[in-house]
């Protein structure tokens, strides 16, 4: 994800606040979605990152029962995308399933040259961008005057990494305002499906040091557009739980 600066976020996601919406907003109340890639109401869309990229190649299959969302990258980066509108409140927990047979070579998501992974789920939320430093806000600026919309304030990024250990947070080298954060590591459970719940909130207090603000939408991207290798990653059953974190 070479390109992974305040202009792509505002493609990261196409989870746009309103244009005119106010700095400062009531608390949303949780609600719990379930985001099933075979349900056409969610409204899941691929969204390329920039024309000068290869895209990802995202296909819907049926497995045992369960939809299943088919990442292919090839020298590609691109994500596919749940927005919500309105905005939500943080549920208590994410989960979902996903499964890579391999690792991508050479890839290390702490290098920017090497930012790839055979399996990334997002979460965006939203939040004051006024009050973030003033070259943070130039990027969201030029990211607007470029896209035409407005990014999400932060992105929280779990990814299956093959260099640090579980629950390690990664920040991006392009902005302070992405965070990755490893939920799987090494070469244990490829080839198998992997089932993750984590507790949101308490992700994005670890990542971004606050609480976090509503939830404009989540998306899954494998992408090998820095290392110019392949991966295949599959991704299922994402949910978002109110009861239990």
């Amino acid at each position: 994800m070479k390109y992974l600066s305040g202009i792509t976020l505002s493609v990261l996601l196409a989870c746009s606040a309103p244009v005119n919406a106010a700095k400062t907003k009531p608390a949303a109340p949780c609600e719990a979605r379930n985001l099933d890639f075979g349900q056409a109401a969610v409204g899941w869309v691929h969204q390329p990152l920039s024309k000068l990229k290869r895209d990802t190649v995202y296909s819907l299959v049926q497995e045992d029962g369960h939809a299943v969302l088919r990442g292919v990258a090839d020298r590609s980066a691109s994500v596919y995308v749940a927005s919500f509108k309105p905005a939500t409140g943080v549920p208590a927990s994410i989960g979902w399933r996903w499964k890579t047979d391999a690792l991508v070579a050479d890839a290390d998501n702490r290098d920017k040259d090497r930012e790839d992974a055979p399996l990334r789920v997002l979460v965006a939320f939203d939040g004051d961008k006024a009050s973030l430093p003033e070259e943070e806000q130039k990027r969201f600026s030029r990211a607007k005057s470029l896209t035409g919309r407005d990014g999400p304030y932060a992105t929280l990024m779990y990814i299956w990494s093959d260099h640090v250990p579980v629950n390690t947070v990664i920040p991006s080298a392009h902005t302070s305002q992405v965070k990755m954060l490893a939920v799987a590591s090494g070469s244990k459970g490829l080839g198998q499906w992997q089932t993750v719940h984590r507790n949101l909130a308490a992700d994005y207090k670890r990542a971004f040091g606050a609480a976090p603000g509503r939830v404009l939408g989540v998306a899954v991207m494998t992408d090998t557009d820095n290392t110019g290798g392949k991966a295949v990653g599959e991704y299922s059953d994402i949910s978002l739980d109110c009861k239990g974190g």
